[in-house]
């Protein structure tokens, strides 16, 4: 059963996002109105060492008020290739630069209520470049033995749904 959008309008825009109301038509006929967020792509990008190990976060999210181990991440500029935009995030935010980087999926983390893709890529190779210019987006960053992702995701410490998807694809690419 397809819902099918009639008009869709501005309600609120900024650099970030755009906040949109559209009449929906259901497949009764009858109407309704639902708000959606319109989001730039993001590029999330990490790197698997030859020990299994991922390079990852640990920071805060003030919006959930909480704790977690993420992959760094950041929004598509305008004009910016999606990998190349993985890329300068992964340096930005932890001091490697990634060798040739692969990508690893795209997920629409809330496809219910926004147009968010994440697209995630890792690479096996990272060279370190000094200290991470956005060093204030995390507290640490630490390399994270893949082996032990899954039992970090069940304790609530990968608590980012695209997070948890990306490491659980590299530890089944990687270790079985």
């Amino acid at each position: 059963m397809q819902w099918t959008k009639l008009s869709e309008r501005s309600v609120y825009e900024n650099r970030w996002f755009q906040v949109n109301l559209a009449d929906v038509e259901l497949p009764d006929g009858r109407h309704l109105d639902h708000y959606l967020i319109r989001l730039r792509p993001v590029a999330v990008a990490t790197v698997v060492n030859e020990a299994d190990e991922v390079l990852m976060l640990w920071r805060h999210r003030f919006i959930t008020d909480s704790w977690g181990w993420e992959l760094a991440a950041g929004v598509v500029e305008d004009g910016e290739d999606v990998e190349t935009a993985a890329a300068r995030e992964m340096e930005e935010e932890t001091g490697w630069r990634p060798g040739p980087l692969r990508h690893l999926l795209t997920v629409e983390p809330s496809n219910g209520l926004t147009d968010a893709r994440h697209h995630l890529y890792w690479a096996e190779r990272a060279t370190y470049t000094g200290p991470p210019e956005d060093a204030f987006e995390s507290s640490r960053r630490a390399w994270i033995p893949l082996k032990q992702v899954p039992d970090m995701i069940t304790r609530g410490e990968i608590p980012a749904a695209n997070m948890a998807a990306g490491l659980l694809m590299l530890h089944h690419l990687r270790l079985g």
